[in-house]
């Protein structure tokens, strides 16, 4: 376990079936030793989603926490982005194609697929990987944006000047997403690295999330409840449900505690030499 990151990032994960439907498609693991957040949200026909998300979050989080554990010290430090985004194309692309056999070889999976947008902090920084309409947004310093941008029908019409973000808000079509994860053959997420303060709060969430609470109350409730955050992931839900909970929603939240810088000198070398020498 790398302590300095244990210590520097507090994490918490919930999902919840939502009040329409009756069972949950979503899926989330966390890895909090390497860093390590992954959530998806399912699609396909009944059970299906379900499977691909669990797939997603199981493969992933697996893989990528044995590559971040047996990282060299050459892919550390200055060496880390290059790894991380690697790394996380790497996993992505054997979890589609994982996914994709398995929709093809069984009948009741024949279709599935499943959003996904998964979170690797390593030495001050953010890498983010994502398909399809699942969102990464960070709180920092009273300010909420989204770092993510929606593979989605919706989010091309709005680029393309066709409607503004009001007429998406009350749009019906907002669920058709252009990239997931095993529908396709191969599929190209978007991947981006970002360096992260003390202080920021990263809230990954399912679209069942967004789509019932606008981005201002997603908000003002981290910023209010940022001191404990199993209590603000609680009210987030419970917030989409309050407002009709048509879908499965799901958050993992993560605050920047502390410095996780990670040493690549001379005696980090030495240590590593030592640690794979009495593994």
């Amino acid at each position: 376990m790398n302590e300095k990151l244990a210590s520097a990032l507090e994490v918490t994960a919930q999902t919840n079936p939502g009040v329409v439907r009756s069972h949950n498609e979503d899926s989330v693991a966390t890895r909090e030793a390497v860093g390590l957040v992954v959530l998806a949200d399912g699609m396909g026909g009944y059970n299906a989603g379900e499977v691909a998300s669990g797939m997603a979050t199981t493969l992933l989080a697996s893989e990528l926490e044995r590559a971040f554990s047996e990282r060299s010290p050459s892919q550390v430090g200055a060496g880390g982005t290059a790894f991380a985004h690697t790394a996380l194309a790497q996993e992505i692309a054997r979890a589609n194609g994982a996914i994709y056999q398995a929709a093809r070889s069984q009948p009741q999976y024949a279709g599935m697929g499943t959003t996904l947008v998964t979170a690797v902090f390593h030495n001050n920084s953010l890498t983010v990987g994502h398909l399809g309409d699942s969102r990464l947004y960070r709180l920092r310093n009273g300010e909420f944006e989204t770092i993510t941008r929606d593979h989605s029908l919706l989010q091309e019409q709005i680029d393309a000047g066709l409607i503004n973000k009001e007429q998406a808000r009350l749009s019906q079509n907002k669920n058709l997403v252009t990239k997931a994860l095993g529908v396709d053959p191969e599929v190209e997420p978007s991947i981006q690295t970002l360096p992260v303060q003390v202080g920021d709060i990263y809230l990954l969430c399912s679209d069942g999330l967004n789509d019932m609470v606008e981005d201002e109350e997603i908000g003002m409730t981290l910023g209010m409840l940022a001191a404990n955050l199993p209590l603000c992931a609680s009210q987030l839900i419970e917030l989409a449900n309050d407002n009709g909970g048509r879908d499965n929603v799901s958050v993992i939240l993560v605050k920047i505690k502390g410095d996780f810088a990670e040493e690549t000198g001379f005696w980090a070398r030495v240590q590593a030499f030592f640690a794979s020498w009495f593994k």
